[in-house]
This record gives structure tokens, sequence and C-alpha cells, in this order.
């Protein structure tokens, strides 16, 4: 491993050319992890729930989690790993949190699903509440992508249009009016990124590249009075981490605030994690709507949107944009 890490970064390419990791052969036994992943594959299409647990961007076949604790999972085989990823953003107190692991476990013996409100409900939203002076109200769904979904519904309710904008390499989970790339020219309307998303979805999607302020000029005024919301990520964590421009962030404030146009902070990933406000107070700048996701449910599959209660008024069975949930 060393001379080859000597090869990366002093040889010349010709000398260092990378194996594939299915031509090179295992320094850890994975036989177990491998046979689930062949009887896997006869449930559940390419043998995974989700691709981004397929390995196949690193030329790999999954590994089957068997356990975690702290920073550490072991998988099928019994093989230890450091686990930088952390379910993806969620567990920022690491595996099997002793605190967390108390208190689910006292909590589901009275229960686990009523489809009625519960005096959780309030305290969690309370405690949100109570630290963040970005919202007055919010709603819990069941994951950031629902959340996302959720709050685009309400920005086009609330502002009686329906145009969106997103930017390049930000990801809003699979929303489909989000799964669009961008088109042909600098502010034309987006193209669909999976099957299944019609043409109609992606005419409502607008995709701008990030901190080019002259395209999101020239969409506003090419789509006058249409726009209902333009949708970012604080931070784009499936883009190199990549912290915003600052002025950026603020000149979307004051442009969405001309336009009548409302501001959406995708915090499903940055909330809680850059403070308890997120990058919103990170970067000084008040969005109107926020999604939350991941953290929030410390492992748990849940979401959050919130906005002022004026905003947040929008949501049946108060006001007249649908959103339910068991």
């Amino acid at each position: 491993m060393l001379d080859s890490l000597k090869k990366m970064f002093s040889g010349s390419e010709e000398e260092y050319k990378p194996v594939a990791s299915a031509d090179r052969k295992p320094d850890i036994s994975r036989q177990k992890s491998s046979e689930l992943y062949e009887k896997a594959k006869n449930y559940f299409p390419g043998g995974v729930n989700s691709p981004v647990r397929a390995f196949k961007s690193v030329f790999g076949t999954p590994l089957f989690i068997q356990k975690g604790d702290g920073c550490f999972v072991w998988d099928a085989d019994g093989n230890q790993f450091i686990d930088f990823c952390c379910s993806w953003g969620p567990l920022i107190l690491g595996h099997n949190n002793p605190a967390i692991k108390e208190k689910v476990t006292a909590t589901i013996q009275d229960g686990m699903s009523f489809g009625a409100p519960t005096a959780l409900e309030n305290e969690l939203a309370e405690l949100i509440l109570k630290n963040n002076t970005l919202i007055e109200k919010i709603r819990f769904v069941s994951s950031g992508t629902e959340a996302v979904m959720s709050a685009i519904r309400l920005a086009r309710g609330y502002t009686k249009r329906d145009k969106i904008i997103k930017f390049e390499g930000c990801y809003h989970g699979h929303v489909d009016s989000l799964l669009v790339k961008a088109g042909s020219g600098l502010v034309t309307f987006g193209e669909t990124s999976s099957a299944g998303v019609p043409k109609s979805f992606a005419d409502e999607t607008i995709v701008l590249p990030l901190n080019n302020k002259k395209a999101v000029e020239e969409a506003f005024k090419q789509f006058k009075g249409q726009i209902a919301a333009i949708i970012i990520e604080g931070v784009p964590a499936n883009n190199g981490l990549l912290i915003q421009d600052k002025e950026y962030v603020e000149f979307l404030r004051a442009i969405t605030i001309k336009n009548k146009s409302l501001l959406i902070f995708d915090e499903v990933i940055t909330g809680f994690r850059l403070g308890f406000e997120g990058a919103a107070k990170y970067y000084e700048v008040r969005p109107d709507i926020v999604t939350y996701g991941k953290i929030i449910g410390g492992g748990m599959p849940v979401g959050a949107y919130g906005a002022s209660a004026e905003i947040m008024s929008n949501i049946s069975p108060e006001g007249a944009v649908y959103q339910a949930g068991t």
C-alpha cells in the first residue's frame, strides 16, 4: 500500500496504473458479504435499496454491515472499519450512542406508531423552535426527500406560481421535479436526469450554474412573475462540500424578495451540523423555508420543513396546500 502511494505522488502516470477493485485480490475476507449480496440480488433491484449503497462508483460490491459502535462498523465477515460516512449524515453522535439507544428502547415499550399526535412531537418541535430564530412553525415528515418535496409544493401554493430554480451540483433527494439537469443554454428548461420523470416536470424546473448572478437575473427576466422559489443547498454535500459564496447567497435573498419569490434552504445535511440554525445562520441569510432531515432523527427515518407562521398556515388542514402522512 505504501509503495503504491509513493508511486502515486512521485512517479509518472505510466509508472502508476491503478487497478480496479474487482481485479484486485482482497486483503480481507468478504465471503459472507458476497454471499449476502448474491442473495439480495434475488430480492432487490441491483441487490440494494439505494444506488448509493451499491459500491459501483468504487468498482466494488457492497459490504453488508452487522453492527456499529462509535466511529466503527463491523461487516458480516467480522471486519472492523472506521466509518467516515456515518450513515450518509444522520449519525453525528456516532453509531449506537448510549443516550439515544436508551431513549429509543424506553419509548418503543409503549408502542411505535399510532397514526395520531403524541406528546413527543410537541417536545421535539418545541426544542427546535426554541433554539431556531429562522422558523416559527414546523411540520414533520418521514424523510429529507419528503421535506424538500413538501417545501416545493408549499412555495408553489403560497406564491401561486409553478417554476423552481435549482443549481448544478446541488442535490435535493429523489423528488421528480428536481431530478433535472441543466439544459443546453444558459437559461433553459432543465432535462430529466432519471427515467420515469415526465418532461412536463422538467419544464417547470430551471437549472442554473452556481455563482452566476447573470444567469439568475436572466431567469427572472425571462420568466417574470412565474418563479415560485429558488432552492439551494447551503453546502452542496455531493459536490465536494463546497462552501457557498456569502455574497452570492445574499444576492439570491435580495433577488427573490425583489421578485416576490421564496428562498428555500435545503438543510437536510447541513441542519444541526453547521450549528443549530445550520447554513442559514452561517451565511447570516434568512430563507423563507428550510428543510431538515438526517441528523434531526439521529438514525431514525424523519425529516421536517419549517417557515414563518404565515407561510406555514397555507398547509392543510389549516390551508389549501396538501401534505399528509401516517
